[in-house]
């Protein structure tokens, strides 16, 4: 299964294990178990602290295997072949229970060990997902520090029983100790945060004792990295605040636009982004969602963090970019993430051979239209326009499709189920103002974006879309607050425009600090 040149790079980084491990493979006689057993020979032979042992006989799901240290209770299995995006997981969990140590900080490791109770994780995924490693590492490194911590990664479209009896429609989705605990992308601190009840409060004292920042970066994407590093490089004490660091980026599967880099993945960019980041003396407090901004004394700025925690600083860069925008009709919360879904990348393979909708006629509705049509039964694509909006080689390509059919002049109104999951949506024919109802089971939608901007209504000049308006240096409504990236009023959103756009309004608090610092005789 694993072509000579990986085979050569894996024994590289199997040679960084200390410890023996065994794989314990749980088997049947079917072809996924064949192509299993076939993967983890290859594995097995490139190591000899590498020892793989059959099971035909267990109760356990069937293809799967456990990775253990010799002589502990480790707790890590994979249902599935974890290829495509979990192949990554693979290799970390090899190395991570064979000893080699993780990339994590010291406090981090010793709160995971003293977490106290019993976990047992499951993690369904799709090897299509690029949020779901992220997860399944976390939760697979959490198993290796502490053995009351169990976790299994389960592959969505190997095992779709299962996701029909759970009725898992989204990925990844958590469950812990057989109860929901989560869906979508979620880091090790955020996990560990929610197990460690008071880890909250812990870190919100934390950050209220921090001095004033001289630049504070609101938002960890590209735009405020690119903020944050320019900051950092011209000597000030900076500061970043972050929901998660990476933003959007930790949603785009691929990136062909990037200059000097032909093509690459969200993931990776947000990782290539915080270490850049974290290369330079910069404050990141991750995990923290800005609540209101604030005049403080002393010309100060104040913002208000949801943890409870000020931070102060003479001049701010928000960069909280943008989010998916919702439909706004009836049924679309109540079934979110029981059908309705805003990543297809991820959660297609969940509908295979199903009836799925796309809503949405720009370029990310086709392209999501155009992926799906490989999976599912059938995609009807619906545009509240007279015509689609994509570029015309995507219309080609969508017209070339025999299972996709395309609605224009369609008006989404409301969103059918039967309380558990989505059965279909309405929608309203513009030209003659008729109602008609479509049978489905998924919804995927793809009408764009909306900044983060409620928490600074009434504090910063917004324009009618809720954007941050700026001028040409990046300077808001309020002096020695600036912003940038898709937040604000700038066209064109797009990675390479962020990164620009942060850069500059971190060099125009930098003037703006170096004046409003400077004696007035020395400016005149």
């Amino acid at each position: 299964m694993l072509d000579a040149a990986l085979k050569t790079q894996l024994k590289a980084y199997l040679e960084k294990m200390l410890l023996p491990i065994e794989i314990t493979a749980s088997l049947d006689q079917g072809e996924a178990s064949r192509e299993m057993l076939a993967l983890l020979s290859e594995l097995a032979g490139l190591s000899p602290l590498i020892r793989l042992v059959e099971r035909r006989d267990d109760a356990e799901r069937k293809p799967s295997f456990a990775i253990q240290r010799v002589g502990s209770e480790m707790g890590i299995r994979f249902a599935g072949i974890p290829m495509g995006h979990e192949f990554s997981s693979l290799v970390l969990a090899l190395l991570q229970a064979g000893g080699h140590p993780p990339k994590v900080e010291a406090e981090l490791i010793e709160q995971i060990r003293a977490l106290d109770g019993d976990f047992v994780f499951e993690t369904f995924i799709s090897l299509s997902c690029q949020n779901c490693p992220e997860v399944v590492q976390a939760l697979n490194l959490m198993a290796v520090l502490n053995p009351r911590v169990r976790h299994t990664m389960i592959d969505g479209a190997l095992f779709q029983h299962e996701v029909q009896a759970r009725q898992v429609m989204a990925v990844p989705s958590v469950l812990l100790n057989g109860q929901a605990f989560g869906q979508g992308r979620m880091g090790l601190e955020e996990i560990v945060a929610r197990l460690d009840s008071g880890a909250g409060a812990r870190e919100a004292a934390k950050i209220a004792a921090k001095a004033p920042f001289d630049l504070l970066v609101v938002g960890g994407g590209p735009a405020g990295a690119a903020a944050a590093i320019y900051a950092a490089r011209k000597g000030i004490r900076t500061g970043v605040v972050a929901e998660r660091f990476g933003g959007q980026v930790l949603d785009t599967l691929g990136i062909e636009n990037f200059i000097s880099v032909q093509e690459t993945e969200g993931p990776k960019l947000a990782a290539a982004l915080e270490q850049h980041v974290k290369a330079y003396e910069v404050d990141v407090m991750n995990l923290q969602r800005a609540q209101a901004l604030q005049p403080a004394e002393g010309g100060l700025l104040a913002l208000q963090l949801d943890s409870g925690a000020t931070l102060k600083a003479r001049s701010l860069v928000i960069a909280t970019g943008a989010r998916w925008r919702e439909m706004g009709v009836p049924g679309e919360q109540q079934y979110r993430n029981k059908g309705v879904a805003y990543c297809p990348h991820c959660d297609g393979p969940l509908f295979r051979a199903k009836r799925v909708a796309v809503v949405g006629g720009g370029n990310s509705g086709v392209e999501a239209a155009i992926d799906l049509a490989g999976i599912v039964a059938q995609v009807t694509l619906l545009e509240f326009d007279s015509q689609l909006r994509a570029d015309a080689v995507l219309q080609r390509k969508l017209a070339s499709l025999p299972n996709v059919r395309v609605i224009t002049q369609a008006q989404t109104t409301e969103v059918t189920g039967d309380g558990s999951k989505v059965g279909g949506l309405r929608y309203t024919d513009r030209r003659d103002g008729s109602s008609h109802a479509l049978e489905l089971e998924g919804i995927f939608v793809q009408i764009g974006l909306l900044p983060n901007t409620d928490w600074l209504k009434g504090r910063l000049a917004l324009s009618p879309r809720g954007e941050i308006e700026v001028d040409a240096r990046g300077q808001t409504s309020l002096p020695g607050v600036f912003a940038a990236g898709d937040v604000t009023t700038v066209p064109y959103k797009q990675i390479v425009i962020a990164m620009g756009e942060g850069s500059k309004a971190a060099l125009a608090a930098f003037d703006h600090l170096i004046r409003s610092s400077a004696p007035e005789a020395a400016l005149a």
